[in-house]
């Protein structure tokens, strides 16, 4: 991984693929690299560690131009991040490869080309392929052939792109469990990991399915399935436009993406209300008949869309009076699990591309659930392709790695989810009319607490020299504090944990002095006074405590204890409300520390891989 971008048209193409990859930053990465076909029908290639812009200045000193090309943001897996791991590939200066995924069985490969005479210049599992395809056109000289003979020797995930000097008009493209689609231009074929490396030339783009192999030219297009039959994908039409990535202003994206949460909950909540009820057929066209039997839920996620879950089910326990148990994905798809009569599988993902989410949504399809239901932000996904129900939360790109409006929307979408479900458990008209109330009031309610931003800004000074933090929270407030040290750890490089408060006395008040702060969610809730006997229990071994409550909470500041009261109820909305001025507090002390907050060290936006 973690991003690719190739093209095949009749014009210079490095710059279009200097501008997806640029596009693709957002992903995360550590070096990048492209390789283009001259017009002496010549592989040329450069190479960088280290960000985008410096390969833009490499290829500004020593332009390549051809009419096809790969490129390539690689994000380490296999080898440390060097130019020698970088992509794209090349084997004997004729077949040139970018890779996204994982090659489980590179090592045994590796021997057999060793073997073989070839000699490997990177640490990759990578290079096995391009050698796989390279050894294939021994024998076979079409490039679509030798790439379909490659790929039967590999085992575990892939997204492909090759291109051959013999065959300079061409590219092949293949998938695997990773995802690429492909741009359609006028006489000119592209393709990438997600459309938005490629809205500046086009808004017409086909998205593989898995098994898919692609025999791409300037005038034609022709896919094959996993049988290896032709086959038609349909063609979708983008409505977003080459400004998605802009920052507007904002000195970063998650701070855009952090102050845009009140309009990405307003669209979520469109057209999925009408008289004061959850427009249930939402979910699907079978969601009505589904939720009717459905007796428990199954949430499988991984972490921001875990946490997610686990407050999801907190909620759906309370209201719907429904079991529901959550799993993080890398654990449930590994070990063996006893499904109840007439549960719900949930998948949450913000790509719809999680390795892990989509492996335990697939082990799901397999066992005797009742259905399977996406929680997802992209409409054709890999999650939401795969699963019986869908539900789109609307949040609209996310380019920060750290999840902010992604997280929030999947909880107004779980929210509606537990109040439909909780509709055929005996959930009244009135009920349910008291708890859209709630949701429609979110959008104005968060709008509310972002106008903290400058009293958080002040208390994030605090953090500024500090290497470890402990998040506290209570009940569905615990997933919120998870939450919080997720996103201070993520971006500031802070080691931060969360703990259900009332297990302080269990082993981690032992890490408790003057040096690390404790940040507590303390919502005026029936938790309260327990919470505040927990954090009795920190300020008396010298703790400094950072709360967060209602105005209402009776909680006041005192000699290292710093309070911010916001405004607001405690009701079923609280904690969204509360996640907001955690997201804000970890932004502002990266923002202190220097940090790179959009692309954080070691991440990578989407995890197409184990």
């Amino acid at each position: 991984m973690c991003g690719i971008v190739g093209a095949v048209a009749q014009r210079d193409v490095s710059p279009v693929l200097l501008e997806g990859l640029k596009r693709l930053e957002y992903r995360g990465y550590d070096s990048a690299g492209l390789a283009v076909i001259d017009d002496n029908e010549t592989i040329q290639r450069i190479r960088i560690l280290g960000k985008v812009n410096h390969l833009y200045e490499k290829h500004e000193s020593s332009p390549l131009t051809g009419g096809t090309g790969i490129a390539h943001t690689r994000w380490a897996t296999h080898g440390k991040p060097s130019v020698h791991n970088a992509h794209p590939h090349i084997c004997r200066n004729q077949v040139a490869l970018v890779h996204n995924g994982i090659i489980e069985n590179h090592s045994a490969l590796r021997e057999q080309q060793i073997t073989a005479g070839f000699e490997f210049e990177s640490e990759t599992d990578t290079e096995v392929v391009v050698n796989a395809v390279y050894q294939a056109l021994e024998t076979e000289t079409d490039l679509l052939q030798a790439v379909i003979e490659a790929t039967r020797q590999l085992e575990g995930a892939y997204a492909l792109g090759v291109i051959n000097n013999s065959e300079p008009h061409r590219l092949v493209a293949a998938r695997k469990g990773s995802p690429l689609v492909i741009g359609i231009g006028i006489g000119e074929y592209f393709i990438a990991s997600d459309v938005f490396a490629l809205l500046p030339v086009t808004q017409q783009f086909i998205f593989l399915e898995d098994g898919d192999i692609a025999d791409i030219r300037r005038d034609s297009l022709v896919i094959y399935d996993k049988n290896l039959q032709l086959v038609d994908r349909p063609v979708n039409i983008s409505e977003l436009n080459a400004d998605v990535a802009d920052k507007s202003g904002y000195r970063h994206y998650m701070l855009k993406e952090i102050f845009s949460q009140p309009n990405a909950i307003a669209e979520s909540l469109e057209n999925r209300i009408q008289d004061n009820r959850i427009v249930v057929s939402e979910f699907g066209q079978d969601a009505e008949k589904v939720f009717k039997k459905t007796n428990t839920v199954k949430i499988s996620a991984c972490g921001t869309s875990y946490h997610a879950g686990l407050i999801a089910a907190c909620w759906m326990e309370e209201i719907a009076n429904v079991p529901c148990h959550v799993e993080i994905a890398s654990e449930y798809r590994y070990r063996k699990s006893v499904v109840s009569d007439n549960t719900l599988f949930v998948s949450i993902s913000q790509s719809g591309e999680t390795a892990d989410t989509l492996a335990a949504l697939q082990k799901a399809k397999q066992s005797d659930y009742l259905s399977t239901l996406a929680i997802c932000n992209v409409a054709e996904s890999s999650l939401t392709r795969e699963s019986e129900l869908v539900f789109l939360t609307h949040a609209g790109p996310e380019i920060g790695v750290a999840s902010t409006k992604a997280f929030t929307t999947q909880l107004v979408s779980l929210f509606m989810l537990v109040i439909a479900i909780a509709r055929y458990k005996g959930l009244s008209n009135d009920q349910e009319a008291e708890f859209v109330k709630q949701l429609e009031s979110l959008p104005g309610r968060v709008n509310q607490i972002l106008q903290y931003k400058d009293k958080i800004e002040t208390m994030a000074k605090d953090f500024a020299d500090k290497h470890h933090a402990l998040f506290l929270g209570r009940g569905s407030f615990l997933p919120v504090a998870m939450e919080g040290a997720l996103k201070l750890k993520e971006i500031s490089y802070i080691h931060a944990e969360a703990y259900a408060a009332g297990e302080l006395k269990h082993g981690p008040l032992a890490l408790v002095d003057d040096d690390m702060p404790v940040v507590a969610v303390a919502p005026n809730n029936n938790l309260l006074e327990k919470l505040k006997s927990n954090l009795e229990e920190v300020h008396a071994r010298g703790g400094e405590l950072y709360i967060f409550a209602d105005k209402s909470s009776e909680v006041e500041v005192s000699e290292n204890i710093h309070v911010l009261k916001i405004n607001g109820f405690y009701d079923f909305m609280a904690p969204i409300l509360y996640t907001v001025p955690l997201q804000l507090l970890a932004y502002y002390v990266a923002v202190i520390k220097g940090a790179d907050i959009d692309q954080p060290r070691n991440l990578a936006k989407s995890v197409t891989v184990e």
